[in-house]
């Protein structure tokens, strides 16, 4: 996933093939908004203005270099999920260990996303970070990161939820999803207001 253009990438994401799919573009759009937020570490560091910053400034690069990379490789880490919850799917319904082969595959298919989830709620506390330590210069992109931070984190909760939805056990489900509904809550309050106050600086 991560070799390809992004004019290939969305030409895939258009058509019909299963993958990439929501997973995959929620994953992109969680990389862009830490990939943003190194942006903005990279046009605040070394500046006086904000050298009160600068050793939490420096730990924010270090950070997103960290970030940007694993939520590009959960893009792969879906794609590759996808195969065995298909195979699960086409075996007939009355084949032994039907069941419980499909059971695995949705656990399996629910775990990138979660992964999404959770990772964003790591480039959220930069995100809120920055809002506040970040070079006022890029402050508007600060504001686009919490955009798509908060858009990556809801999306990949859709792509737990659909699995979820479907296994049989209904305890594991549930747990599955109270932590993720934690988890986007959280990251959509913190989003939220530093979207809220780079707009409100911008337009006042």
């Amino acid at each position: 996933m991560r070799e390809k253009t992004i004019d290939l990438f969305l030409e895939e994401l258009s058509s019909g093939a299963p993958v990439p799919g929501g997973g995959g573009a929620s994953a992109l759009m969680g990389s862009v908004s830490s990939a943003l937020c190194s942006m903005v570490a990279n046009l605040t560091t070394g500046k006086k203005k904000y050298a009160e910053y600068q050793g939490d400034i420096e730990r924010i690069l270090k950070d997103t270099a960290v970030l940007t990379d694993k939520i590009a490789d959960l893009m792969q880490k879906d794609a590759d999920a996808f195969e065995p919850l298909a195979k699960a799917y086409s075996i007939p319904k009355e084949e032994p260990g039907r069941d419980e082969l499909l059971e695995n595959a949705l656990k399996v298919a629910s775990d990138a996303p979660f992964e999404i989830v959770e990772t964003m709620n790591d480039v959220s506390l930069i995100i809120e970070e920055l809002a506040v330590k970040g070079s006022r210069l890029a402050i508007s992109d600060v504001g686009v990161a919490a955009a798509a931070c908060r858009a990556a984190v809801c999306g990949a909760s859709m792509n737990v939820y659909i699995n979820t939805k479907l296994m049989k056990d209904r305890e594991y489900a549930a747990s599955v999803n109270e932590k993720t509904d934690a988890i986007v809550k959280t990251v959509c309050d913190r989003c939220d207001k530093a979207y809220n106050d780079v707009l409100g600086g911008l337009k006042a």
